[in-house]
């Protein structure tokens, strides 16, 4: 199911993706192979998740070309040292089942700056140069962290950054800066453990729209010009998760969105940056 480096052309990135976070074992396989089959084309995963080689299993037992997939890891911490980024990605790569991946992302800042951003940047670089990625990109980076990495690389070589957005953190200084410099924005834990599931303001948007709360959160997503990720095992959840594409919320609900932040982080680990 792998395609030669010097064949991978550039794929844009799927609006939907399916994520793969705490996902293992025969459950992430069942879920990815469930997601491709009904029309799932880009796939999330990282190193530190565990789940690439089972990842990359699914996708080489699908029917679903590796070409008309999009695939995103993420290097974790340990392995962001000049010497060390582009050995763990062929390790990703080989687990993947794959010659190249279409995103990689530097999954977290150096805790404490332990490795230079720019010693990080160029090995992905340089990752890209040899083929081994077709995209290059960052996750969980603040406006100062960004606005380094462009500094460094330029906004036009990074894809993406990919952070927690959801309606009970909207993250508006992370958008804002992000918008203003043209830097594309991926979101993820977009419902929020779903939590949004329960929120009153959504059940009563949902129900305006003959939908669930988990398609209006997302639909809201999408209508940002976000890419969004969420993770289900279910298919049932995963085909409703795909129509939120179709759905269009009105000025009015959007408006109601801007109500429910209330700076609610899901993801902060005791070596997160100081967000913003």
């Amino acid at each position: 199911m792998s395609i030669p480096a010097s064949q991978a052309a550039s794929l844009p990135m799927p609006p939907l993706g399916l994520g793969t976070f705490r996902l293992k074992g025969q459950t992430v396989i069942d879920a990815v192979k469930s997601g491709l089959s009904l029309g799932y084309r880009h796939i999330d995963t990282a190193q530190i998740y565990g789940n690439e080689a089972e990842v990359g299993q699914a996708i080489a037992e699908s029917t679903v070309p590796r070409d008309e997939l999009f695939v995103t890891t993420k290097i974790w911490t340990e392995q962001l040292s000049g010497e060390r980024l582009i050995p763990s990605l062929r390790e990703s790569l080989a687990k993947l089942r794959t010659d190249v991946v279409d995103l990689t992302l530097i999954h977290w800042p150096s805790p404490g700056d332990a490795v230079p951003l720019k010693e990080t940047l160029d090995a992905l670089m340089e990752a890209k140069r040899l083929g081994l990625t077709r995209a290059i990109g960052l996750s969980n980076f603040t406006v100062a962290q960004m606005r380094e990495a462009i500094g460094i690389v330029g906004v036009g070589a990074l894809a993406t950054n990919q952070v927690e957005i959801h309606p009970f953190l909207q993250n508006r200084r992370v958008v804002d800066f992000s918008k203003a410099q043209g830097l594309h924005l991926t979101a993820y834990m977009p419902l929020a453990y779903g939590k949004v599931m329960t929120e009153p303001v959504l059940l009563d948007i949902a129900a305006r729209h003959g939908t669930t709360p988990a398609q209006v959160a997302l639909a809201w997503l999408l209508q940002q010009g976000f890419t969004v990720i969420p993770s289900s095992t279910k298919p049932s959840n995963q085909a409703a998760n795909l129509t939120a594409t179709a759905l269009r919320l009105s000025d009015e609900d959007i408006a109601r969105f801007a109500t429910l932040d209330r700076g609610e982080r899901l993801a902060n680990p005791d070596f997160a940056p100081a967000w913003d």
